[in-house]
Protein backbone atom coordinates (compact mmCIF):
# COMPACT_ATOMS: atom_id res chain seq x y z
CA UNK A 1 0.00 0.00 0.00
CA UNK A 2 1.36 3.77 -1.08
CA UNK A 3 -0.01 7.27 0.46
CA UNK A 4 2.13 9.71 -1.07
CA UNK A 5 1.24 12.95 -2.70
CA UNK A 6 3.12 15.68 -3.87
CA UNK A 7 2.00 19.13 -4.35
CA UNK A 8 3.35 22.78 -5.68
CA UNK A 9 1.47 25.82 -5.14
CA UNK A 10 0.76 29.13 -3.93
CA UNK A 11 -0.10 29.58 0.41
CA UNK A 12 -2.70 31.50 0.77
CA UNK A 13 -2.33 32.86 4.11
CA UNK A 14 0.64 33.11 6.37
CA UNK A 15 0.91 29.67 8.27
CA UNK A 16 -0.81 29.15 11.47
CA UNK A 17 1.29 27.85 14.24
CA UNK A 18 0.21 26.11 17.97
CA UNK A 19 1.69 23.75 20.40
CA UNK A 20 0.41 20.77 21.63
CA UNK A 21 -0.16 20.75 25.66
CA UNK A 22 2.58 18.83 25.65
CA UNK A 23 4.74 21.70 23.56
CA UNK A 24 4.66 19.91 20.17
CA UNK A 25 4.48 22.30 17.21
CA UNK A 26 1.79 22.76 14.34
CA UNK A 27 1.47 24.57 11.53
CA UNK A 28 -1.41 24.59 9.43
CA UNK A 29 -2.08 26.25 5.79
CA UNK A 30 -3.67 26.36 2.84
CA UNK A 31 -1.82 25.59 -0.32
CA UNK A 32 -3.65 27.14 -3.94
CA UNK A 33 -2.81 24.65 -6.96
CA UNK A 34 -3.85 26.06 -10.18
CA UNK A 35 -5.33 22.99 -12.48
CA UNK A 36 -3.58 22.64 -15.66
CA UNK A 37 -6.32 23.54 -17.54
CA UNK A 38 -9.24 25.98 -18.46
CA UNK A 39 -12.85 25.92 -18.19
CA UNK A 40 -15.36 27.01 -20.65
CA UNK A 41 -15.32 30.19 -20.16
CA UNK A 42 -11.90 30.21 -20.43
CA UNK A 43 -10.51 30.86 -16.81
CA UNK A 44 -8.13 28.82 -14.90
CA UNK A 45 -9.53 27.46 -11.64
CA UNK A 46 -7.28 26.47 -8.61
CA UNK A 47 -7.73 23.59 -6.01
CA UNK A 48 -6.95 24.29 -2.44
CA UNK A 49 -5.64 21.65 -0.45
CA UNK A 50 -5.08 21.95 3.62
CA UNK A 51 -1.77 20.77 4.98
CA UNK A 52 -0.45 20.52 8.80
CA UNK A 53 2.94 20.36 9.17
CA UNK A 54 4.95 19.06 12.90
CA UNK A 55 7.57 19.84 15.03
CA UNK A 56 10.33 22.06 13.81
CA UNK A 57 9.36 22.02 10.00
CA UNK A 58 5.86 23.70 11.63
CA UNK A 59 8.09 26.15 13.05
CA UNK A 60 10.37 26.76 10.08
CA UNK A 61 6.79 27.49 7.79
CA UNK A 62 5.30 29.85 10.29
CA UNK A 63 8.68 31.43 10.14
CA UNK A 64 9.83 31.58 7.07
CA UNK A 65 6.79 31.63 4.95
CA UNK A 66 4.15 34.28 4.08
CA UNK A 67 1.18 34.70 1.84
CA UNK A 68 1.84 33.51 -1.77
CA UNK A 69 5.02 31.68 -1.13
CA UNK A 70 5.24 29.17 -3.61
CA UNK A 71 6.00 26.05 -2.39
CA UNK A 72 6.14 22.11 -2.93
CA UNK A 73 4.81 19.84 -0.57
CA UNK A 74 6.04 16.21 -0.21
CA UNK A 75 3.82 14.52 2.56
CA UNK A 76 0.71 11.73 3.00
CA UNK A 77 -3.39 12.44 2.80
CA UNK A 78 -4.69 11.97 5.99
CA UNK A 79 -8.39 12.23 7.14
CA UNK A 80 -9.89 12.70 10.07
CA UNK A 81 -13.14 13.42 12.49
CA UNK A 82 -14.25 15.37 14.87
CA UNK A 83 -17.46 16.82 16.96
CA UNK A 84 -18.19 20.23 16.27
CA UNK A 85 -19.99 22.92 19.14
CA UNK A 86 -23.08 21.88 17.63
CA UNK A 87 -22.84 17.89 17.84
CA UNK A 88 -21.99 17.55 14.75
CA UNK A 89 -19.40 15.21 13.07
CA UNK A 90 -16.54 16.73 10.41
CA UNK A 91 -14.72 14.55 8.60
CA UNK A 92 -11.13 16.23 7.68
CA UNK A 93 -9.21 15.59 4.61
CA UNK A 94 -5.43 16.84 4.64
CA UNK A 95 -2.52 16.42 4.09
CA UNK A 96 0.46 15.95 6.36
CA UNK A 97 3.44 17.47 5.25
CA UNK A 98 7.05 15.47 5.56
CA UNK A 99 9.40 17.52 3.52
CA UNK A 100 8.59 21.21 2.53
CA UNK A 101 10.54 23.05 -0.41
CA UNK A 102 10.77 26.77 -0.33
CA UNK A 103 10.43 27.43 -4.16
CA UNK A 104 11.97 31.15 -4.43
CA UNK A 105 14.36 33.01 -2.83
CA UNK A 106 13.80 35.63 -1.10
CA UNK A 107 14.22 38.22 -3.01
CA UNK A 108 11.50 37.63 -5.25
CA UNK A 109 8.84 37.93 -3.04
CA UNK A 110 7.99 40.34 -0.09
CA UNK A 111 8.29 36.88 2.52
CA UNK A 112 9.59 33.73 2.02
CA UNK A 113 12.15 31.77 1.52
CA UNK A 114 14.33 29.35 3.53
CA UNK A 115 16.31 26.28 2.77
CA UNK A 116 14.23 23.04 2.22
CA UNK A 117 13.24 22.04 5.42
CA UNK A 118 12.78 18.26 6.56
CA UNK A 119 10.98 17.03 9.61
CA UNK A 120 14.30 15.89 10.47
CA UNK A 121 15.93 19.38 10.83
CA UNK A 122 16.46 21.47 13.35
CA UNK A 123 16.51 25.24 13.77
CA UNK A 124 15.28 28.39 16.29
CA UNK A 125 12.46 30.45 14.67
CA UNK A 126 9.87 32.16 16.16
CA UNK A 127 6.14 32.05 15.44
CA UNK A 128 3.40 33.98 13.37
CA UNK A 129 -0.23 33.41 12.84
CA UNK A 130 -2.89 33.97 10.68
CA UNK A 131 -6.92 32.86 11.32
CA UNK A 132 -7.41 30.21 8.21
CA UNK A 133 -8.15 27.43 10.33
CA UNK A 134 -10.40 25.04 11.26
CA UNK A 135 -9.86 25.26 15.18
CA UNK A 136 -9.83 29.14 15.18
CA UNK A 137 -12.58 29.17 17.58
CA UNK A 138 -10.74 26.73 20.46
CA UNK A 139 -8.46 27.80 22.66
CA UNK A 140 -5.44 28.49 21.29
CA UNK A 141 -4.15 24.82 22.01
CA UNK A 142 -5.33 21.26 20.38
CA UNK A 143 -5.87 19.19 22.92
CA UNK A 144 -4.18 15.80 21.54
CA UNK A 145 -2.73 13.04 23.23
CA UNK A 146 0.75 11.78 22.91
CA UNK A 147 -0.73 8.61 21.74
CA UNK A 148 -2.50 10.19 18.67
CA UNK A 149 0.27 11.92 17.20
CA UNK A 150 1.86 10.75 13.93
CA UNK A 151 5.38 10.21 15.34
Amino acid sequence: MMNSVSLVGRLTRDPELKYTPSGVAVATFTLAINRPFSNQQGDREADFVQCVVWKKPAENAANYLGKGSLIAVNGRIQTRSYDNNEGRRVYVTEVVAERISYLESKGSRSETQSPTTNSNQSSNNTSRGHSDDPFANDSGTINISDDDLPF
